[in-house]
């Protein structure tokens, strides 16, 4: 790889809803740029981006890939993210280390819900966008209505760059209202792009599309607006000038009519990132945390400065380890070079660096600021950690990834695996981190959870190919909690054990009251006059504890209740701690049957965002799960219903919500509170923890 000066990198993503064709652009602009010899194809399985075993079987895009290429002297890195809602975490990684968002739109079904999501993203980033209207060759194709529904529903200072002559299939044109030129391309694998002056019955329109861009330049600076409305127009200067200016401000945002699988339209967005798109040198620095301190630094890109670098996401290969992704915000890096682990505080020391096209990998000697890349075997190091000098010690932001929007319980097909699937759950975390796992002791299960039901289903799945383990995925326990309504002025236990030699004895008498909701457990020790030594008293609280732990009704822990202990026996000799923990936890049994029990279940305040058109069907079903509905919000285009809903009613809550709103609508949801269950739950629940207690005997 040559050396490219800063100013001659750029960074795009290419992000968009499922099946926009963002891998089949990716592949067709390496083909462009002669990166490859010939363009794969999804349905063949073999583009240069989705290379997982599990990508070829479904044919969508689970993990972003990283390419690169060469275009008109400047080195452009390309991101190709999943479009598909539930690997949402691997668009977020990619939008944290990008200078450029390209949008990918289908020219016949306009703007759908994941465009939308992911342009809410480019915008609370700040970073500048572009917009391909891609499959223009479809018989369906509707290019003047994609681009008046994403003006309307995804950037208003979007304008259109490039429009085809012809839509449909016999697409092969288009007009750069730019250059103000026609530029027709030959057969997909010609390379083949002829440009002309636009034909007379296009000048109308190229002058219409060419006037509103030169407007929304003029828009982005005072002196550009001042030029265009004394002289009517803006000169080739000015033009390049404010374009870049309002391309980086988000101000303006370009329109290219795109066909992926004729490599129709490439070649023009390929000149236009590289002429007038930023690179990281015009993006504001990156600002981080000094180490030790809560004094926040700005990092720019400087070559010459401190390396800093920042890992934005972990591969695990099979014959290689991990591999790193990063970029360079500072500095340069080569192999041999010490760094340290800002977030761990270990040192790391780098080796092989490598530029990577997919899976194929190219060594290079050395990294430099704005430059994104991969490094192998580093050995505490994963996403979302900074590596800088030890002279510059500076953590940067880490990427937020969206919070899990569904959970699920997995159970070992085999004993003796457990350390296996800890391992490989744990790996698999390193490498996607919107996919957690934990051991939840109170359930006793281990808990993954992630974006949606394919997320979780695939983790299963890569648990079995790569780790060699196979477990079921079920529902999880809902987190039950048992509790009292009533009191009882005098709950009495005697334990009298007697068997030969030295006997069991414990005798208490307790008070028990209610706390109210959140307050736990509180005891109180009001034996007076030795009734009980001193000594027995922390036991008979421990038995207590650890009753309220198991449960007494159904296994569920015991909250919110003060227990008075007032009074008791004890005897000389037959008198012992496990004799007064067994008559404590004996009586507290005893003591929540006659405090009127009842069960409680964890609330969730959920929020859910879909198109108006949903509204009634999404509410019905909210409803049907004993929801209740808090209040409605706008959010641009969609309503967001906000609604507390018990747990045990969301599992594979997401599937459904796609389903009832063609795949329009998402939630996120957060613990709100613990609520009384409904007696007819109750009684079933507890019914079928009797049972399942008889059938373990």
């Amino acid at each position: 790889m040559k050396d490219y000066d800063v100013k001659a990198i750029r960074n795009v993503a290419l992000i968009g809803h499922g099946g926009s064709g963002k891998t089949s652009i990716s592949e067709s602009l390496l083909f462009t740029a002669n990166v490859i010899n010939r363009i794969g194809s999804i349905s063949e399985g073999n583009t240069t981006s989705d290379y997982l075993l599990n990508e070829i079987e479904k044919q969508i895009s689970i993990s972003s890939s990283l390419l690169h290429l060469s275009w008109d002297n400047k080195h452009i890195n390309i991101i190709d993210t999943p479009g598909y809602a539930d690997f949402i975490g691997e668009v977020s990684s990619a939008l944290r280390v990008i200078d450029i968002a390209t949008i990918v739109l289908k020219s016949a079904e306009g703007v759908e819900v994941g465009s939308e999501i992911y342009t809410k993203f480019v915008k609370q980033n700040g970073i500048p966008a572009v917009i391909i209207i891609n499959k223009v060759d479809n018989e369906h194709s509707g290019f003047n209505t994609t681009v008046a529904k994403a003006k309307e529903r995804l950037f208003n200072g979007a304008s259109v760059v490039t429009y085809p002559v012809k839509e449909g299939p016999s697409f092969d044109s288009v007009i750069d209202v730019i250059k103000m030129k026609m530029y027709t391309y030959g057969e997909a694998g010609s390379r083949k792009v002829t440009e002309a002056d636009i034909p007379g019955e296009e000048k109308e329109t190229a002058e219409k599309y060419r006037t509103e861009l030169i407007e929304k330049i003029a828009e982005s600076s005072e002196e550009l607006m001042n030029k265009y409305f004394e002289e009517g127009t803006l000169s080739d200067d000015d033009l390049v000038t404010g374009l870049r200016q309002s391309i980086i401000e988000g101000s303006f945002v370009p329109i290219f009519a795109v066909s992926a699988l004729k490599s129709v339209g490439l070649n023009n967005y390929l000149n236009f990132v590289s002429t007038y798109c930023p690179s990281p040198a015009d993006r504001k620095p990156e600002t981080g945390v000094l180490k030790g301190t809560d004094n926040k630094v700005e990092v720019k890109i400087d070559p010459n400065a401190e390396p800093v670098l920042f890992i934005f996401k972990t591969i695990a290969e099979k014959h290689v380890g991990e591999l790193s992704l990063f970029k360079v915000v500072s500095g340069t890096v080569q192999p041999g070079l010490d760094l340290m682990n800002q977030t761990n505080g270990n040192t790391e020391r780098i080796s092989q660096l490598s530029l990577l096209n997919g899976h194929n990998r190219t060594e290079v000697s050395k990294f430099s600021a704005g430059e994104i890349g991969a490094v192998v075997k580093l050995k505490n190091t994963h996403t979302n950690n900074t590596l800088s000098s030890k002279n510059f010690s500076v953590d940067l932001n880490p990427i937020v990834f969206p919070e899990a929007a569904i959970r699920g319980a997995i159970v070992p097909k085999s004993k003796g695996d457990e350390d296996k699937i800890a391992s490989g759950l744990h790996t698999l975390h390193e490498e996607d981190p919107s996919f957690n796992v934990r051991f939840d002791p109170e359930l006793s299960q281990t808990i993954i959870s992630g974006q949606g039901e394919l997320h979780l289903t695939l983790a299963v799945k890569r648990l079995k190919e790569r780790f060699g383990v196979e477990v079921d995925l079920v529902e999880p326990k809902v987190p039950y909690r048992e509790a009292i309504k009533g009191s009882a002025a005098d709950v009495e236990y005697k334990h009298k054990k007697q068997s030969g030699g030295r006997g069991q004895y414990g005798h208490v008498h307790f008070k028990m009251e209610r706390l109210p909701r959140g307050k736990g457990f509180e005891f109180e020790n009001k034996i007076v006059g030795g009734a009980i030594p001193g000594r027995f008293v922390p036991a008979v609280e421990k038995g207590i504890i650890e009753t309220m732990e198991k449960g007494v009704i159904s296994g569920n822990k015991v909250v919110d209740v003060k227990v008075t202990l007032f009074d008791g026996t004890f005897h000389n000799v037959d008198s012992d701690e496990m004799s007064f923990k067994i008559a404590a936890s004996q009586a507290f049994r005893k003591g929540i049957q006659e405090c009127n029990p009842c069960l409680l279940e964890p609330i969730y305040e959920i929020e859910v965002t879909v198109p108006e058109e949903y509204m009634g069907d999404v509410m019905g079903d909210i409803s049907s799960r004993r929801g209740k509905i808090l209040g409605m919000d706008s959010d641009g285009h969609f309503q967001v219903i906000k609604a507390n809903v018990p747990l045990a009613e969301l599992y594979k809550y997401s599937s459904n919500l796609r389903s009832l709103t063609q795949g329009r609508g998402r939630h996120n949801r957060h613990f709100a509170y613990y609520e009384e269950v409904p007696k007819e739950v109750e009684h079933k629940i507890i019914a079928e923890y009797k049972k399942a207690k008889e059938e373990g005997n």
